[in-house]
């Protein structure tokens, strides 16, 4: 079934529901988005000649304008790459280019920089959700949804690979179904007259979860800032009922710290994206109440891998509870979820190897990377890349990322994209980029750099070089130089050593 028909059962049985609402600008009742949405799915298809199988870009700030292009996208037959605007414009360039985007929606918030950069990357026409012109999509006749098969292309999912340059991951209108079910099932039982606070970008985790919530006719509530302010959050609990959000353990933990009054309008805060330490979530519990979800997944199988419910959180009827807070959860409803040995078989509780997982919710494969689709999706299993061990209970631990991703504020760092770039640094011999943790960030990047010999490059030097390719939040947080990096027999870093170096560990 087509996803856009979920917003068209909503709007059928609860028309007047407020449908989305972005504070102090706009408010639509479900009625009013199925029109706004069939309308936009019309000039899709008449004035900007989008059909079946074409891509539609949105480099976009959160807005109540993301929610009726998704499923305007969707009613089209056309494929939404939603594209975080945080990344540098040549990263923009290169998605629109690789995915070769029709049409991009921007807002005016958006970099200018990064416009001109995707310009010449290869989508073809620009449209600016605040503009006259897009009014006037507005105002063409409805559009049918479109009938689709169940594996043809909803999300494109732009996540970064161990080489440096973005994958798209093609998400399904049956992996997008899935997740809606999965989410209601164990997640979160949505319901109208609830508001899911839209403080995370939209174009990640917090923009999967409209699904299921516009399924649910609840609404969508974009905040005044369009993003993350303790202070407005803490404004919105005081006066909006039943709120959720998708956050990252570090926005949950500045919001622990931040907030002044009670929480008494908020239902839940489902928290994934890094690791929650059990210290903060003790702590986190205590200031919100049993109001806390884990889950974990990663864009190839979005948002739906493991879950830890709110109630286990709490649960010690066994004498288990802070192992499973060191935990991400169970399986969720319909994962197969395996712990995985170097030979791809599934080792015994307790032991170390691959996380693995298979079911509706994995992903169709890689746009334009039919080699990376055969590794990841061997044996029929995704392989994750992280590094974990199930319990008798079939509670999944992470204790590391094969891959070495570092998650910083809840956004994804790969090493080898930031290692790249400080190699072209004159200056710099070697470099080995890694993750340490933060009581801010959760993890912060650290480039271990051994210099030329003579003098060490500037700091300020490897800065500008890091913002001229690559998106701030990548660039290192700090500069260690050493000697030598430390090897083994292949000659392959050993990061594992450089986190515990004295000049690496975190600062007290």
């Amino acid at each position: 079934m087509n996803l856009a028909r979920h917003l068209l059962l909503s709007a059928r049985r609860l028309p007047g529901q407020p449908a989305v609402i972005e504070r102090d600008r706009v408010e639509h009742s479900y009625a009013m988005l199925a029109r706004r949405t069939l309308a936009l799915a019309g000039a899709l298809r008449s004035r900007l000649a989008i059909g079946a199988g074409d891509r539609v870009a949105l480099v976009m700030h959160n807005n109540a304008a993301y929610v009726e292009l998704l499923y305007a996208c969707w009613a089209a037959g056309a494929a939404a790459i939603p594209v975080n605007v945080k990344l540098h414009p040549r990263e923009i360039a290169f998605i629109l280019d690789d995915a070769q985007a029709r049409v991009c929606f921007v807002t005016d918030a958006v970099d200018g920089a990064a416009i001109d950069a995707a310009r010449s990357g290869g989508a073809t026409t620009f449209i600016d959700v605040d503009s006259r012109e897009y009014r006037a999509l507005l105002h063409e006749p409805p559009a049918d949804v479109a009938e689709v098969r169940t594996d043809d292309v909803a999300w494109l999912f732009y996540t970064s690979g161990t080489t440096g340059r973005p994958k798209g991951v093609m998400l399904t209108h049956r992996n997008l179904l899935a997740m809606t079910l999965n989410y209601l099932a164990d997640v979160d039982a949505a319901a109208a007259g609830e508001h899911l606070l839209h403080a995370a970008p939209m174009s990640h985790g917090s923009g999967l979860y409209i699904l299921p919530n516009i399924a649910a006719a609840a609404t969508q509530l974009v905040p005044a800032s369009r993003g993350f302010e303790v202070a407005e959050i803490d404004e919105i609990l005081a006066l909006v009922p039943k709120v959720k959000l998708f956050a990252a353990p570090t926005m949950v933990m500045r919001l622990v710290d931040g907030m002044k009054g009670e929480p008494k309008g908020l239902k839940s805060i489902i928290y994934g994206g890094g690791a929650m330490y059990v210290a903060d979530c003790l702590r986190a519990l205590d200031r919100l109440g049993p109001r806390l979800t884990q889950i974990y997944g990663q864009g190839e199988s979005p948002m739906t891998i493991t879950v830890l419910p709110a109630a286990e959180h709490l649960d010690d009827h066994d004498g288990r509870r802070m192992q499973r807070l060191a935990s991400v959860g169970r399986a969720q409803t319909g994962v197969e979820l395996a712990v995985l040995g170097t030979d791809d078989r599934p080792l015994a509780d307790g032991e170390i190897g691959e996380v693995a997982v298979r079911g509706e919710t994995v992903m169709r494969g890689y746009l334009n990377h039919a080699g990376a689709t055969a590794t990841t999706l061997a044996g029929g299993w995704l392989h994750t890349g992280d590094l974990g061990q199930l319990d008798a209970q079939g509670y999944l631990t992470l204790v590391d990322r094969s891959k070495d991703l570092i998650i910083s504020g809840g956004s994804n760092i790969y090493p080898r994209e930031v290692e790249e770039v400080l190699l072209r640094h004159p200056r710099v011999r070697e470099v080995a980029v890694i993750g340490v943790p933060d009581a801010d960030w959760g993890e912060v990047a650290v480039a271990v750099v051994v210099a030329q010999p003579g003098a060490p490059p500037p700091e300020r030097e490897l800065d500008a070089l890091c913002l001229q390719q690559i998106a701030r939040f990548k660039r290192p947080k700090r500069y260690v130089f050493v000697d030598e990096l430390p090897k083994n027999a292949n000659g392959k870093v050993l990061k594992r050593e450089l986190r515990e170096h004295p000049a690496v560990s975190p600062r007290r």
